[in-house]
């Protein structure tokens, strides 16, 4: 697993951020097997064990999401406090992801730079600086079109939607009113079946809520953890 490890000052608050590759993305290992929620959810408590870590706060986007919230029902007493942006409460049925589904069966390596680019350019609604959606594909390009689908089929075939209620962890959710991929009412029911939730939501803004609201969502961030 590939680590990038710093300290973020944010006002007068200050924060130790850990950015993880996970198995099979960017600099990490990309072993043959395992990309399900649970599998990632495990490295993470792996990780945490490794550098001495008894709880911390988990912060994931997208893909990220359902992994953390995976780890907050796993591993409870590990979370803090646990922050979702663009998320859901399953991946499982949804419509958009099925489709993009049927894209990455067909992919072969090396995968065609424009697809990636095609793909994370859709994610977006506010303009955002061309050189971060260059990192982003070239990040993405990073791991070969079967971890692509196994890490896929892994999202899609996991439901843990119904124990929800059982996320311990004070949460915070972000979300973008123009999400491509998920929907208000999505959003709704994550803040109404998890306990201790709050929902966040930001206008004409699309699924790279981080990005496109970068300011905003790191103040709101800040609030949260301290």
């Amino acid at each position: 697993m590939h680590l990038d490890c710093s300290r973020i000052v944010v006002g007068l608050r200050s924060f130790h951020v850990f950015a993880l590759d996970q198995r099979g993305h960017g600099q990490s290992s990309k072993p043959a097997c395992c990309y399900t929620q649970a599998d990632f959810a495990g490295d993470i408590a792996a990780f945490m064990d490794a550098v001495g870590l008894e709880r911390a706060s988990l912060v994931g986007h997208s893909a990220g999401s359902f992994i953390a919230q995976s780890v907050a029902l796993a591993y409870p007493e590990r979370v803090q406090r646990l922050v979702l942006i663009g998320s859901a409460p399953t991946v499982a049925g949804n419509p958009v992801a099925i489709d993009f589904k049927t894209a990455v069966d067909t992919l072969t390596d090396p995968i065609d730079p424009e697809f990636v680019r095609s793909f994370q350019a859709s994610t977006f609604f506010r303009p955002i600086p061309e050189s971060f959606l260059d990192t982003a594909v070239a990040e993405s390009l990073k791991g070969p079109a079967d971890i692509w689908r196994q890490a896929l089929d892994g999202l899609l075939a996991e439901d843990h939607s119904a124990r929800l209620g059982d996320i311990a962890a004070p949460t915070l959710i972000l979300f973008g009113d123009q999400d491509i991929f998920f929907s208000a009412a999505e959003q709704v029911v994550l803040d109404t079946q998890i306990p201790s939730s709050r929902l966040l939501v930001f206008p004409q803004t699309g699924h790279g809520t981080h990005v496109e609201r970068p300011g905003a969502v790191t103040r709101a961030l800040a609030r949260f953890l301290r």
